[in-house]
C-alpha cells in the first residue's frame, strides 16, 4: 500500500515538471512579477516528493517486504531507529533523498528570492528542474526504491550492521543538503551568467546558499569522519578512502568559491574564477554520486554495484557539464568598467593565491581518488592510492597556504602597506620557537615538521590575537580561521605522537612493554535483540594509571555478520582505544590498544569552522568595510 502511493506519487512529480515549464517559458515573455502558478506547481512537486518519501519510510517501519528495497535492506528484527534510517542506507532511498531535497531548495530559492530579478528566478528554476526531471527519470527507470517482489519473503536480508549506526544514520542527510545545496548555487550561477547578471547584488544573495551548502558539507563530512574513527576499528579519523575524498573534493571547490564571492561581493572581481568553481562543485558532487552509485570504488560506504546506473549518471553529468560550459563561454562577458586592479600586497592578491593553492590540493585528491579507476579499465592492474601519496604532495605545500592564510586577513583591499606589520614578523618567530621546543626530541623530519606545526602556530596566533583585538569584528571569519588552525594542530599532533601496541592474547593473559601494560582480565557473553554481544574487559596501566576497557564482537543474526565495536575513553588532551578480533581457529584474540591524542580537538575545531560559517549566515555584514 505504501509502496504503491509512493511509486505513483513519483510518477506525478515528474509529470508536475510540465506546467512548470509551461508556466515558467510563458513568464518569461512578459516583465510582470512572477507567475504564482509556477510557485504553486513547485510546491506540488514537492509535497509529492514528500509523500514518496514518507512511503518508502512507512514501507520499512512495517517491514512490508513486498518492496524489493525493503526486502534487501532491512529485517523484522532490526530496531525501528534503524529501520527508518535504512530507509537511506541504501543506493535507492539515498537518491530518492536527493530528489527530496533538490525539489525543497528551488522551493525555498523561489519563495527567499522575491526581491531579485524575475527572469533571473524563472531560469533558475529552469535549470533546476533539468536536474529534477534527470533524478526522476534516474530513479524511474532504473533506480525504483518501490520495485514489488514475487512471492513476498517472510523475512528481509536486513543492513550491514557497521552501517547500523547513529552517526551514520544522520550523516547523509546531513552531506546531502550540502551536495544538493551546490545545485542550487550551479543552477543560479547558469541563469546568472546568461542575464549578465553577475553583480553585487547577486553576490549577496547566492553567498547564503554557498554558505549553507558548505556548513551542512562540512558537519556531513565531521559524522562520517567520526563514525569511520569508532566504528572500523582502526582508530583513524581519516583513511583517504575514495567515498571520503568524494566528499571533501567538492568541499574544497566549495571553500574556494566561498572566499571568491567574498571578493566579488566587495570589489566587483573574480567573476569568472565564481563561475567556474559553482559548476566544478556541482559537478564533483555528481561524480561523487557517480563513483558511489556506480559500484566502481571498493569502499565500505558505497551502496551499488550497477554499471548501467552509474552509466546514466555519467551521461546525465556529461550533458549537465556542456550546457555549463557552452553558457560560460557564450554568455560571460567580463564587465571592463567593474575591474579593479589591486597591488600585490592586497587582501584580494592572498585570496587568488590562496585559490590556487586549494585547487592544487583538490587536484591531488581527485588524481588520487580516479587514477587507479582509469589504469584499472586501461590495463586491467589495480593498484590502491594510500596516505603516503596524499602525504607527499600535500605536506609541502600546507607550509606556505597556512601563512598565507595568516597574513591574508591584515591586509586591506587593493593596497596595503608595510608599515605596523612587524608583529607578523615577530609572530611568526615565535611560533617556529614554540614548535622546535615541543619537537625538540623528535628525532625523523625534525625540520619539516618544525616548520609545519610553526605555520600551524602562526595562523592560530594571528586568529587568536584578530578575535579580541579588533573588537568582534570579522568574529565570523576569525573563528572559522582558528577552527582551521586548530584542526590542523590536532592532526599534526595525532600523527607524531600516536602510540599503538598490537598482541595476541587469550583471558587471564597480559602483555607489557616499556610504555603499557594490557591485562586480559575477562570474556562475557550475553544475548541482544538482533545480536550476540561478546564483551572483553581489560585493564591498561601506563606510568601508575590504571584504566579499564571494554571492547566487544558482536554477532548479527541478518545478515550474519561479525563486527568489533571499540571501546574509547577520552579525555580533554588524548583517546585510549581498543579493538578485539577473533583469531581464525585459536583461542586467542588480536587486540590492537591505541593512545591517540588531540581527537576531541579534531571534532571541536571542525564544529568551530561550522559555527564560523553559521554566525556569517546570520551576520549581515561577512567582513568589515
Amino acid at each position: 500500500m505504501y509502496s504503491f502511493i509512493g511509486y505513483y506519487s513519483l510518477i506525478l512529480g515528474l509529470i508536475i515538471s510540465l506546467p512548470i515549464f509551461f508556466f515558467s517559458i510563458k513568464n518569461l515573455k512578459n516583465n510582470k512579477i512572477l507567475d504564482n502558478k509556477i510557485i504553486s506547481f513547485s510546491f506540488i512537486q514537492l509535497l509529492l516528493v514528500v509523500i514518496s518519501f514518507f512511503g518508502l519510510i512507512l514501507s520499512f517501519v512495517h517491514s512490508d517486504f513486498s518492496n524489493e528495497t525493503v526486502f534487501n535492506n532491512s529485517h523484522t528484527t532490526k530496531p525501528l531507529f534503524y529501520k527508518i534510517s535504512g530507509t537511506w542506507g541504501n543506493h535507492e532511498g539515498s537518491l530518492l533523498l536527493w530528489l527530496l531535497v533538490l525539489t525543497l531548495f528551488i522551493f525555498i530559492f523561489l519563495i527567499k528570492s522575491k526581491n531579485l530579478l524575475k527572469n533571473y528566478r524563472i531560469l533558475t528554476l529552469l535549470f533546476q528542474q533539468i536536474i529534477i526531471i534527470g533524478f526522476f527519470f534516474f530513479l524511474i527507470k532504473s533506480s525504483n526504491p518501490f520495485n514489488y517482489v514475487y512471492p513476498i519473503p517472510i523475512e528481509g536480508l536486513g543492513l550491514n550492521p557497521i552501517l547500523q549506526d547513529p552517526a551514520l544514520a544522520i550523516h547523509p542527510p546531513i552531506l546531502y543538503l550540502g551536495y544538493v545545496g551546490s545545485s542550487i548555487i550551479f543552477s543560479s550561477v547558469l541563469a546568472a551568467t546568461t542575464l549578465d547578471y553577475i553583480s553585487k547584488t547577486w553576490a549577496i544573495h547566492i553567498k547564503n546558499w554557498i554558505l549553507v551548502s558548505w556548513i551542512f558539507l562540512t558537519l556531513g563530512i565531521l559524522l562520517g569522519s567520526i563514525w569511520a574513527y569508532y566504528e572500523l576499528g582502526w582508530g583513524g579519523f581519516w583513511f583517504w578512502d575514495p567515498v571520503e575524498n568524494v566528499s571533501l573534493m567538492p568541499w574544497l571547490a566549495l571553500t574556494t568559491l566561498l572566499h571568491c564571492v567574498l571578493v566579488l561581493e566587495k570589489r566587483s572581481a573574480l567573476s569568472s574564477w565564481v563561475i567556474i568553481l559553482s559548476i566544478t562543485t556541482f559537478t564533483l558532487s555528481m561524480c561523487g554520486t557517480f563513483l558511489v552509485r556506480s559500484g566502481i570504488l571498493n569502499s565500505v560506504h558505497t551502496f551499488a554495484n550497477d554499471p548501467e546506473r552509474g552509466l546514466f549518471i555519467l551521461t546525465f553529468l556529461f550533458i549537465l557539464i556542456f550546457i555549463s560550459l557552452f553558457i560560460f563561454f557564450v554568455f560571460h562577458k567580463t564587465d571592463k568598467q567593474n575591474l579593479v586592479s589591486f597591488s600585490l600586497l592586497s587582501k584580494e592578491t592572498f585570496i587568488i593565491i590562496n585559490n590556487w593553492f586549494m585547487m592544487y590540493f583538490l587536484s591531488v585528491v581527485l588524481i588520487g581518488t580516479v587514477y587507479p579507476i582509469f589504469l584499472d579499465v586501461i590495463s586491467s592492474e589495480q593498484i590502491s592510492v594510500g596516505p603516503p601519496f596524499y602525504h607527499k604532495l600535500i605536506i609541502p605545500f600546507l607550509i606556505p597556504f597556512l601563512i598565507f592564510m595568516a597574513i591574508g586577513p591584515q591586509l586591506k583591499w587593493i593596497k596595503s602597506k608595510l608599515e605596523g606589520k612587524l608583529y607578523l614578523v615577530a609572530l611568526f618567530i615565535l611560533s617556529i620557537l614554540i614548535s622546535f621546543f615541543i619537537l625538540r626530541n623528535l628525532g625523523t623530519q625534525l625540520l619539516l615538521n618544525t616548520i609545519l606545526i610553526g605555520s600551524a602556530f602562526y595562523l592560530f596566533f594571528i586568529t587568536t590575537r584578530d578575535l579580541f583585538s579588533k573588537k568582534f569584528k570579522n568574529i565570523a571569519q576569525n573563528l572559522s580561521h582558528l577552527g582551521f588552525s586548530l584542526l590542523i594542530l590536532s592532526i599534526l599532533f595525532n600523527n607524531i605522537f600516536s602510540r599503538e601496541v598490537i598482541t595476541n592474547l587469550k583471558v587471564g593473559e597480559k602483555f607489557k612493554n616499556d610504555k603499557f601494560q594490557i591485562v586480559f582480565n575477562d570474556l562475557k557473553k550475553s544475548e541482544e535483540k538482533n545480536y550476540i554481544s561478546f564483551k572483553g574487559y581489560f585493564s591498561i596501566k601506563e606510568n601508575k594509571n590504571e584504566e579499564k576497557l571494554e571492547p566487544e564482537l558482536r554477532v548479527y543474526n541478518q545478515p550474519n555478520i561479525i563486527t568489533s565495536e571499540a571501546d574509547i575513553k577520552t579525555t580533554f588532551l588524548s583517546d585510549k582505544f581498543i579493538t578485539m578480533n577473533t583469531v581464525q581457529n585459536e583461542e586467542y584474540f588480536n587486540i590492537r590498544y591505541q593512545v591517540k591524542p588531540f581527537i576531541l580537538w579534531i571534532w571541536l575545531s571542525v564544529l568551530l569552522i561550522s559555527l564560523g560559517g553559521t554566525m556569517s549566515l546570520f551576520k549581515k555584514k561577512f567582513y568589515e568595510k
